[in-house]
């Protein structure tokens, strides 16, 4: 049903293990976690300019919000002629409001395709390879290790199940494998996100207008409760996963910090614009002189 995700997804991880196992050998598991962090790097440049969309349309819906309010205020009980007032002045402002959304859509396709392409590397119990799932015919471990997964062929299986970081297996979970080498790494992984997720929505929280702020239960949620399911499900996820958790949400605080610092740079020089025009703007009942 979701192929259209899992083989290109498949495909772009097979292409960063095969350059890194060129390097390193097809048997490291250092190729295999720099596989599953380029992977993530090839997603987020592809989702770069949308990004940035969707960061300049939050702007502009922050410099729209008093023209918004107005538009309540004038037509308090007809709700009908709000909405269509309100789309018409995002439209004459090049505001898309469902272009923000795409960021957000592929990032989740993306993980829900990487969990199911990750977790199909053991098909020996019964925990559906899609979240929440079952399957009633798991494999034995000689059938699973003979046979391909997407992109990888049956050699590629068998390196990803024996792929360690740190000693802990890439395809284990805290719950399913636990050890010294796994709780260090694991919780280690688990702490490393639920930061990440915390910090990366509090930037997101700092740059809401306050006059139309989110609901505070949202922000709690973004704030406390999202990073706190990462630290309590962390543990029934694969460190792979975890890997991959890790590595977007760096990338996303890195993306940030340099997308908002542009976006204040361009406000600012759109302000001082504004400024120079009123300043060189012929005063009313003042006929402007011509240029010679």
């Amino acid at each position: 049903m979701f192929d259209f995700v899992y083989y290109p997804v498949s495909a772009v991880l097979w292409l960063w293990h095969t350059v890194f196992a060129a390097v390193l050998g097809p048997t490291s598991g250092l190729a295999w976690v720099l596989a599953v962090v380029f992977l993530v790097a090839s997603l987020r440049a592809v989702l770069v300019l949308p990004f940035l969309k969707q960061a300049r349309t939050q702007a502009a819906l922050k410099r729209l919000q008093p023209q918004l309010q107005a538009i309540q205020r004038k037509y308090p009980d007809d709700k009908a002629r709000q909405y269509r007032e309100m789309q018409q002045l995002r439209k004459d402002n090049g505001v898309n409001q469902l272009a923000g959304c795409l960021p957000m859509l592929g990032q989740g396709l993306v993980f829900f395709a990487l969990f199911h392409v990750l977790r199909s590397f053991d098909r020996t119990g019964t925990a559906g390879h899609v979240p929440f799932g079952s399957t009633p015919t798991p494999m034995t471990a000689e059938q699973n290790a003979s046979t391909a997964n997407y992109f990888f062929d049956a050699e590629a299986v068998r390196s990803f199940l024996q792929a360690k970081l740190f000693g802990a297996p890439l395809s284990g979970t805290l719950a399913g494998h636990p050890s010294v080498a796994m709780s260090v790494v694991a919780v280690g992984l688990m702490v490393i996100a639920a930061v990440a997720t915390h910090f990366t929505a509090r930037a997101s929280i700092a740059r809401q207008d306050p006059a139309a702020q989110q609901l505070p239960l949202m922000n709690t949620l973004m704030l406390w409760v999202f990073p706190a399911g990462v630290l309590i499900g962390g543990a029934l996820l694969p460190v792979a996963i975890l890997l991959y958790w890790v590595s977007n949400n760096a990338w996303t605080l890195a993306q940030q910090h340099l997308v908002y610092r542009r976006l204040d740079a361009e406000s600012a020089t759109a302000a001082k614009e504004v400024v120079v025009r009123k300043a060189t703007a012929p005063k009313p009942g003042v006929k402007p002189q011509r240029r010679r």
